[in-house]
């Protein structure tokens, strides 16, 4: 292979290990666990030497099931390094889709805990194609490997060179959180996470020797890679909504954290406890929320922990392709929010360096080949497609799925349907308008999830609202379920009229008269914050019915 083509994302941590090698790399508060960059990177070194020795080596597809801690930091870049394919699964998403997950997979490996073997023996996940089982913990009877075997103390000093893996290798295979049908597996060469890390790097001035505190396990794997400590929370990462604030705050304010990674129910959540006990963090010098848009008021309450210069930045992007987009709680409370407030939907900012993004024409129809006829201009609503190098090239074992959402460039390369719809305004920022599958379609014509949801969302008893439509697409019924704040009384007779005489205020909304109080929306495991809008529907089906 051309050395210049060379690139395993795994060469981040031995490079951060031989420019800081006594600095941090990863700290658990839970255990007072600590590794510097030189220990993870030997660690994951002699875990390399273990797996090689058990098959588990170039190609090899690797269902890793560990929960976050010095193991999964450590499995990780051992698997990257040895040029063997991790499968990453939320265990969240179910028992029925957790077995479809691993059927399309296909893997040939299964990493994982006790609990997590004894799942895949009850429910026969991977039955027809796993060959190698490691157990990270008590061996028990399935048999196969235990990680504490796998480290042999003749390779305590021992490197390990990383496969010679090219840019469009395959490094990994992440299922989507599955908030808008089936979850997919999306390919990620080492391509991919290469360009997303330089990305992180530029567009947020992230620099070595920075603190990170990332409450998403994927984010986690980025901070070694950044040269940045990463403080592992104590919470249920697949329950980010319900995460004890002092536990966050503390972890922050104990280590000097600089950086923070948290969805936004996370981000609201822990919001509202440092403006009711008036908190600051002082230390911080960014926080970074995605997985849905974050709404202005929660961006108002975190800012007032922040140090005036510092900022709550909100990338857009998928599991598919980050980041693509990205703006400042700055920008969004002093000039967008009140435009999202009247109905125009939420900005996302503008794209990040090296992403191409076009806003093309509404279609449900697969689209062969890329034509400049198909954008739309400033200001209309379209579909979202962008190129990029931080851009996945397709789904595992998902033709149909590859199909419908990659368009060929005649230039090279491709473009990928993001699935949700937005506009560009006269500043070259994108606003997200909702994702095309939730669009109602009514006689008079489509209704836009975000910018009908905006309005509503201004009410003060109001937490969130969900715009559904009930019927045949063409003529559905416009319905709005509200999700009012908890903890508050309120006559949701009175709070009915007061939806309606908003929904009367704003041309797009003149046709919504229905109103279902709903007591708390179903949302995605890995983000707490998207919306099943399918469920919902179906809800409000049986309401009207």
């Amino acid at each position: 292979m051309n050395p210049q083509r060379f690139i395993n994302i795994a060469a981040h941590l031995p490079e951060m290990a031989r420019l800081q090698p006594d600095t941090t790399a990863i700290i658990f508060p839970k255990g007072n666990i600590r590794l510097s960059f030189s220990e993870l990177n030997a660690l994951s070194d002699r875990i390399a030497h273990g797996l090689v020795r058990n098959g588990i080596g170039r190609g090899v597809r690797s269902v890793l099931m560990v929960p976050p801690g010095p193991d999964l930091f450590a499995l990780t870049f051992a698997l990257f390094k040895t040029g063997a394919i991790p499968v990453l699964i939320d265990p969240g998403l179910g028992i029925k889709n957790l077995k479809a997950c691993l059927a399309e997979a296909e893997p040939q490996a299964f990493i994982g805990i006790p609990k997590a073997h004894v799942a895949r023996i009850l429910f026969g996940w991977g039955k027809s194609t796993l060959k190698t089982h490691v157990t990270v913990g008590r061996r028990l009877f399935w048999g196969g490997a235990n990680l504490d075997s796998l480290l042999r103390h003749d390779e305590e000093n021992i490197s390990f060179s990383a496969a010679p893996t090219g840019r469009d290798d395959t490094a990994a295979i992440l299922f989507t959180s599955g908030s808008t049908g089936p979850p997919k597996g999306a390919v990620y060469s080492h391509g991919n996470f290469a360009a997303q890390v330089e990305a992180l790097r530029a567009v947020y001035d992230i620099r070595p020797g920075e603190i990170d505190l990332p409450t998403f396990p994927l984010f986690a794997l980025f901070a070694p890679a950044l040269g940045m400590t990463a403080v592992i929370p104590e919470m249920d990462f697949t329950r980010p909504g319900s995460v004890d604030p002092e536990k966050i705050i503390s972890a922050i304010t104990t280590h000097g954290v600089t950086t923070m990674f948290g969805s936004p129910a996370l981000i609201n959540r822990v919001g509202r406890y440092g403006a009711e006990q008036g908190i600051r963090l002082p230390t911080l010098k960014r926080v970074i929320s995605a997985g849905a848009p974050v709404p202005a008021a929660v961006l108002e309450r975190f800012t007032r922990m922040l140090p005036p210069d510092a900022e709550i930045f909100t990338p857009y992007g998928a599991t598919e392709a980050l980041p693509v987009c990205s703006i400042g709680s700055n920008e969004i409370l002093g000039e967008t929010r009140a435009i999202t407030d009247a109905g125009g939907g939420v900005c996302i900012g503008r794209p990040v360096p090296g992403i191409r993004l076009e806003v093309i024409e509404i279609s449900d129809e697969a689209i062969p080949l890329w034509k400049d006829s198909l954008r739309v201009p400033p200001g209309k609503i379209g579909e979202i497609v962008v190129q990029g190098e931080q851009v996945t090239r397709g789904y595992h074992n998902r033709p149909e799925a590859n199909r419908l959402s990659k368009i060929t460039d005649p230039a090279g390369g491709f473009l990928h349907r993001m699935g949700d719809l937005g506009g560009f305004d006269d500043k070259g920022r994108l606003w997200f308008c909702g994702r095309k599958s939730h669009r109602v379609e009514t006689q008079d014509g489509p209704l836009f999830t975000i910018p009908v949801e905006g309005v509503f969302n201004t009410h003060p008893a109001v937490f969130r609202t969900a715009l559904v439509g009930v019927g045949t697409a063409g003529s559905q019924r416009p319905v709005l379920c509200v999700e009012l704040e908890k903890g508050i009384s309120v006559d949701q007779e009175q709070i009915r009229k007061e939806l309606l005489e908003l929904a009367r205020a704003h041309v797009h909304t003149l046709g919504i008269d229905t109103f279902l109080f709903h007591p708390a929306f179903p949302v995605d495991i890995r983000h707490n914050a998207k919306i099943f809008r399918e469920k919902l529907a179906i809800w409000a089906k049986g309401k009207l019915s």
